[in-house]
């Protein structure tokens, strides 16, 4: 496959990956509640993407860096929130 075509369907894995996290982040702070969300859940999943956004930098593979760059932003909103809702 062409290396141009294998970024390609990074990005796209990247961006339905991400997306499916915007309707959380959004459920958490329209309700202002995250009494549903699992911290030690969402603190392992923000460990784990901050790890793999490393691990993208180090390769250099900008389709990993975006992904996981946003990922982490919601995550980490996702974790705030919980500790701010309580």
């Amino acid at each position: 496959m062409d290396p141009t075509h294998v970024d390609a369907l990074g990005l796209v894995a990247g961006c339905l990956t991400t997306a499916a996290f915007v309707p959380q982040v959004v459920q958490v702070v329209r309700s202002r509640s995250a009494r549903d969300v699992s911290l030690a859940t969402f603190a392992l999943f923000s460990a784990g993407v901050a790890l793999w956004l490393v691990y993208g930098v180090v390769l250099g593979a900008v389709p990993v860096i975006l992904a996981n760059a946003v990922t982490l932003v919601l995550s980490v909103a996702i974790l705030v929130c919980k500790l701010r809702f309580k």
